[in-house]
C-alpha cells in the first residue's frame, strides 16, 4: 500500500502506476487538499487495478465523512484505527448506520477485496 510515496496526489500516483509501484494507495482526504483530487485519485486507482484504502489522519475529529466516502466510492476499505476512541468509533458507527440504511443491498466484500497480483 503506497502512502507517503503517493501522498494522494493524482500526478504522483500516475507516475507510480506507470512504474508499477505498489498495488494499492492509502487515500487521505486532507493530504491532497481537495475532495475533487481525492475522488480523482480513487477513480485512477480503480482504472489501474489498484485498491484504494481511505484513511484517517492523526489528530482526527469525530467527523465521519471518510466512512461516507468509502461507501460512496466503493473503495471497500477504511483505515481508521482500533475501536478505542470516540473519533474512531464515530466512523465505525457511521458505517453501521449506512449498512442498516442499505439493508440487503449492503454487501460485505470479505476476502473478495484481495486478489492475486
Amino acid at each position: 500500500v503506497g502512502d507517503d510515496i503517493f501522498v494522494t496526489n493524482p500526478a504522483i500516483f500516475a507516475k507510480g502506476i506507470e512504474r508499477r509501484i505498489a498495488n494499492a494507495i492509502l487515500v487521505k482526504v486532507n493530504q491532497i487538499g481537495t475532495l475533487s483530487e481525492t475522488l480523482e485519485t480513487i477513480e485512477m486507482a480503480k482504472r489501474a487495478g489498484y485498491r484504494a484504502v481511505v484513511s484517517h489522519r492523526s489528530g482526527e475529529t469525530e467527523d465521519s465523512t471518510i466512512a461516507d466516502l468509502v461507501v460512496a466510492t466503493n473503495a471497500g476499505q477504511i483505515k481508521t484505527g482500533s475501536a478505542s476512541r470516540s473519533d474512531r468509533m464515530a466512523k465505525y458507527n457511521q458505517l453501521l448506520r449506512i449498512e442498516e440504511e442499505l439493508g440487503d443491498a449492503a454487501v460485505f466484500a470479505g476476502r473478495a477485496i484481495f486478489r492475486a497480483l
